[in-house]
């Protein structure tokens, strides 16, 4: 997909020190609403979108405001959408026990490493997978089209349109969110029956911003993760429970007990052929970007032209900062080892680790910047890629240090901690690249960008570890010591720490992760033929996701996806089908925001009162009428929040436009 040509811009202000404020402050937020999200659901949102609309309506009460300023601004803010993401790892050492608060400094200092090397690893990617590619890159060019209507006089009255989808949606989530919390309406509807001698599970969640995920991610996406579900919930989970129910306990949770002890495993296993297939198939573009951007610098130093769309940070920049990287990540190792049974061993495992940070950096980056181009950060592959790190790290610490039973606890700890860092390499490239797409599409200089990223990082490594901290106080992280029947599922990180306790107690059970291997490699398969012969799609990681994500999470985003569809068909119809579908984008942020802030706000509730709900006015005697009122309520606001966007935006349906014509802005179907 070759790239239009970028507009003019001599002269234009770019990296300023106001943009740099406003990024910052947008970043705060969103990175907040983000770990509360992919705490509950193990999803986090991209916020590009939102940023760039919120910063092109502050930054318009300045004098010489410009699209790559308003740019520079949403590169700093969607750190929030993906380092954020580093929460699928980090719980993992409170679950361990390893941890009982969240250390602060040690916190900042893992983001903040993790998410710089992420940064650099990217950067020689972006002649491979962003200016000679083909890869949609849905989000980027989402967030380019909304820069370039709010850089027009025009898009004066679009972007006070814009905002006011964005805070309708985030004022309906949080109502709705708040709602539960008074326990007028319920949260989720779930049940349990029996096939067979087993049984499965059936449910969902009335959570709007599942809603605002789903019409996000598409309806290629939606419907993998239905397959995924279907795999799980009609065919495996009916299998391995059968029999092997237990009968003093109700069949909903010990339906549930099997699905955590057994299949989620086989999902882990899908996850992570479906990372090691992403690998294979863009080895060779990455070897020629490397090549392209050494080409590049070699030009810049012997006085050449490049043009300024085309001028990264510099090799040796880039070069110089991974190696210095590796200075305080060795004395991060060394901090986390030297008081424990570990520390004669010290020097050999953090030797390893390094090296291991290193290599398998790279390689995380190139995996996450593809898919994020292939189908959008709102679902990359960073839940498949932390799977197969942690269990790559866990086995070769395994085979060189051995697995001296004394020590599994303080391995395992070892493990997440070296893991966290790849994942925080793995966060950022997965956004690096789809800003550098926007970038591209709006005329920004790359090395400006890539500045800006890196001080996005600083900003979001500050406000991770205390939201982190306020979640572990108010809810705590099910699986971890004491946690209580209203802890955080934190799905990915209990998914990881189990793998690597696995690993090292001799106990993990590789026939469940080979089954899931082999699934993984069957929808490798069929994903394969059906994108050579269709033009259809069914992305792998969707699959695995829905594979191992509890249904009642699962359900709502294929949900979403659908009304995203009929929203977009309408959206092709109207006098403007760029502008209607761009309000459909932002509605579905609003409602992600909304209930995200909203759950924010109510943890910090709790560690202020001391009490799990302090919000609820009736009891659990009306738990029955709740469900059917919080049916009702969620079907009416949800289709409610639509008519009144379609209404907002303007569009005039057009009685001669192809009914089946889609304009996807923001989708990865």
């Amino acid at each position: 997909m070759s790239a239009p040509s970028a507009p003019t811009r001599s002269g234009a202000r770019e990296l300023t020190i106001r943009g740099i404020i406003i990024g910052g402050l947008i970043t705060i937020v969103f990175t907040a609403a983000n770990v509360y999200l992919g705490l509950k659901v193990g999803l986090t949102f991209a916020t590009s979108i939102p940023a760039a609309v919120i910063s092109m309506a502050v930054l318009r009460f300045f004098a010489d405001h410009s699209i790559v300023e308003n740019n520079i601004v949403q590169t700093i803010a969607s750190a929030a959408g993906t380092l954020s993401a580093i929460i699928f790892v980090v719980p993992g050492l409170v679950i361990v026990g390893w941890w009982t608060d969240i250390p602060y400094w040690t916190t900042v200092a893992v983001c903040a490493v993790g998410g710089t090397l992420g940064v650099m690893y990217s950067i020689p990617l972006r002649r491979a997978l962003v200016t000679g590619s083909d890869l949609p890159y849905p989000e980027g060019v989402a967030a380019a089209e909304v820069l370039r209507v709010g850089d027009s006089h025009e898009g004066a009255e679009e972007n006070a349109r814009g905002l006011r989808v964005i805070i309708g949606g985030a004022i309906a989530s949080a109502g709705y969110i708040l709602l539960t919390h008074i326990k007028l309406t319920a949260e989720s509807v779930k049940a349990a029956f029996r096939v067979g001698s087993g049984g499965t599970l059936v449910g969902g969640s009335l959570s709007l911003a599942l809603i605002g995920v789903g019409h996000l991610v598409g309806m290629s996406v939606g419907v993998a993760m239905i397959v995924g579900l279907l795999i799980s919930y009609g065919v495996l989970l009916p299998l391995q429970s059968s029999g092997n129910l237990a009968t003093d306990v109700p069949l909903l949770t010990a339906v549930n007990s099997i699905f955590k002890s057994d299949v989620r495993f086989i999902g882990a296993g899908a996850i992570a052929v479906a990372a090691v297939w992403t690998l294979l198939k863009i080895i060779g573009p990455i070897i020629k970007g490397i090549n392209e951007a050494l080409v590049a610098n070699r030009t810049r130093r012997q006085g050449g032209d490049i043009d300024i769309t085309e001028r990264d940070l510099s090799m040796s920049v880039v070069g110089g900062t991974v190696l210095a990287s590796m200075l305080p990540i060795g004395a991060l190792l060394w901090l986390f080892l030297h008081d424990t049974p570990l520390a004669g061993s010290a020097a050999g495992l953090i030797a390893i680790a390094i090296i291991f940070i290193l290599l398998i950096g790279l390689v995380v980056a190139a995996v996450c910047g593809y898919m994020a181009g292939l189908i959008g950060a709102s679902n990359s592959p960073i839940s498949g890629v932390g799977i197969l790190v942690v269990l790559t790290a866990a086995v070769l610490i395994k085979l060189v240090h051995g697995g001296n039973q004394d020590q599994t606890t303080t391995l395992v700890a070892f493990t997440l901690f070296t893991a966290a860092i790849v994942f925080g390499v793995a966060t950022i490239s997965n956004d690096n690249l789809q800003d550098l797409k926007t970038g591209q599409l709006v005329g920004a200089t790359p090395w400006k960008q890539q500045v800006a990223l890196v001080i996005g990082v600083v900003f979001g490594s500050i406000v991770i570890p205390p939201v982190l901290q306020l979640m572990n106080t108010s809810f705590g992280f099910a699986g971890a010591p004491n946690a209580g029947p209203d802890a955080l599922a934190a799905p990915q990180a209990s998914l990881i720490s189990s793998l690597a306790q696995g690993v090292f107690g001799g106990d993990l059970d590789w026939h469940l992760l080979g089954m899931g291997a082999l699934i993984g490699c069957g929808v490798v398969a069929v994903d394969e033929v059906l994108s050579k012969t269709t033009r259809f799609s069914l992305p792998p990681l969707a699959v695995g996701m829905g594979m191992y994500l509890p249904i009642d999470l699962t359900l709502m985003i294929p949900v979403g996806a659908l009304l995203g569809m009929f929203y977009e068909r309408w959206a092709a119809r109207t006098d403007n089908p760029e502008r209607s579908s761009r309000m459909g984008v932002l509605l579905a942020t609003g409602l992600i925001v909304g209930e995200s802030l909203f759950g924010v706000l109510f943890a910090g509730i709790v560690a202020g009162t001391g009490k799990e709900e302090p919000l609820a006015l009736l009891d659990k005697n009306f738990a029955t009428p709740a469900q059917w009122i919080g049916l009702i309520v969620f079907a009416g606001l949800t289709a409610w929040l639509y008519q009144w966007t379609r209404r907002l935006s303007g569009g005039i349906s057009t009685a001669d436009a192809p009914a089946d014509r889609e304009h996807h802005v923001g989708h990865s179907s």
